[in-house]
């Protein structure tokens, strides 16, 4: 067993369900790269290491390590969508306390910084127990955050439909838009974790985000005033060049051939299917209004219901179980993103300057979608939240035409711009970046 401790060693905790891991492991990697004299072990459950680091590169200063998932050997699940997430967080924090445990006598290197996603608010005890900082990931945006450091509980009931004018740049939010768990059940295992997080955070030596400060800055300042470091250090698609991902559906091939501005790309995400009424609802609209359409649909159990539709609008539609969802908003031809409204997709849409049509299903995507319709102006939402035929029709008209659709892409164009400038040699994301490598590795000299 090695005894070295010379080189900085940061443990770093993922939250393995949705899309959380890939954006650590992307800001991981942006590390790894800045300081390859630091070692990064990343700790999360063997499926969702599997599945975040099969489709990416990553340096030999990143080492995955699994996590039991709290699973029992031979469990039959019951399709609840929480099912997964209540077991593994039965055996949080022992799982992680334990294998880490064995990664530090394995290779006889201590813990410098603990770096985890702020879901994890346990790590924060853990770090004061190691004599270490701990740095905490948000996955979403600022004002995603903020909301959970304020008690929202006085938002059940009478006043859902009230507006968060009360607090700092937030009118245009209303308790409805907040996710479930605010105003939920503490006794829920969700809910905890959640209300936890939002007292510990505040602990944490610095909280990082994909975002950059020009985007809500009313927010920004607020939340800096709570937390003991604020770092926006995005958005990550702009500041490093994204993985390269073999294009094994050729989407960027098919969109080559189409015209500016023409496609609607649809995807929700990871782990959200819309029900097969809606799904048949954007089929029918997507197939009156004539629009080309590139459709990301993961599930195969799906596509039989769109069978006649594929047939008869195969020479403007492609549908394919997976995207290079980067590039694809990037390209040129791309003129609106159907997207449920998860902050990755977000900020990916603004980096690529594409209006969206917004879909919202749970925890912040509410929330974001009222910044995208109400306060930034670069998308519509469908009527009621639940796609129709004639409300798909209806948004697709929207971001498509001339007036509206035009102002949406001038705003999301400035949105992008700003975020360029952030990501600059003298942006303020670069500088944020440069701070959070000291706090991260413990080097005054780390570029």
């Amino acid at each position: 067993m090695s005894t070295s401790t010379e080189r900085p060693h940061v443990a770093v905790f993922a939250f393995p369900f949705g899309t959380h891991a890939a954006p650590l492991l992307t800001l991981v990697q942006r590390l790894a790269v800045a300081e390859p004299n630091t070692i990064f072990s990343f700790f999360s459950t063997t499926q969702s290491n599997q599945k975040t680091f099969s489709r990416t590169k990553f340096g030999k200063n990143i080492k995955p390590y699994n996590v039991f998932d709290g699973v029992p050997e031979g469990h039959v699940f019951s399709g609840h969508p929480l099912e997964a997430v209540g077991l593994y967080l039965k055996e949080t924090p022992n799982n992680y306390k334990k294998r880490l445990a064995e990664v530090v006598e394995d290779t006889g290197m201590e813990i410098s910084c603990l770096l985890s996603d702020a879901f994890l608010w346990f790590s924060a005890k853990m770090a004061e127990e190691m004599g270490v900082p701990w740095v905490a990931f948000w996955t979403a945006g600022p004002t995603s955050i903020l909301v959970h450091l304020y008690d929202m509980k006085k938002g059940k009931g009478e006043l859902v439909d009230q507006s968060l004018n009360f607090l700092p740049g937030m009118s245009a939010i209303y308790f409805s838009d907040l996710p479930a768990e605010l105003t939920g059940n503490l006794d829920e295992p969700f809910s905890h974790l959640l209300y936890k997080m939002g007292s510990m955070v505040p602990h944490a030596k610095a909280v990082v985000l994909n975002s950059y400060e020009e985007l809500d800055p009313i927010c920004v300042d607020d939340l800096q005033s709570k937390v003991q470091m604020l770092l926006n250090v995005g958005l990550f698609t702009l500041a490093s060049p994204p993985p390269s991902y073999f294009d094994e559906n050729g989407c960027i091939s098919w969109l080559d051939k189409r015209e500016a501005s023409s496609v609607a790309y649809l995807s929700f995400g990871t782990i959200l299917t819309p029900p097969p009424p809606e799904l048949l609802a954007l089929a029918e609209a997507l197939e009156e209004k004539g629009v080309s359409f590139l459709w990301s649909l993961r599930d195969p159990t799906q596509h039989s219901l769109l069978e006649g539709f594929l047939e008869r609008t195969s020479p403007l539609g492609k549908i394919v179980p997976w995207t290079p969802q980067i590039e694809v908003l990037k390209h040129p031809s791309v003129g609106v993103f159907v997207t449920h409204c998860g902050w990755n997709s977000v900020v990916e849409s603004i980096a690529g300057g594409v209006p969206m049509i917004c879909r919202p299903y749970f925890g912040d995507q509410k929330l974001n979608r009222r910044l995208i319709t109400d306060v930034w102006q670069i998308g519509a939402s469908v009527k009621g939240d639940i796609f129709t035929k004639k409300g798909m029709m209806g948004a697709l008209d929207d971001v498509l035409s001339k007036k509206n659709g035009t102002k949406m892409r001038e705003n999301i164009g400035v949105l992008k711009e700003k975020a360029m400038n952030a990501v600059g040699v003298n942006g303020r994301s670069t500088k944020n970046f440069k701070t959070l490598l000291k706090v991260v590795t413990g080097c005054e000299d780390a570029q």
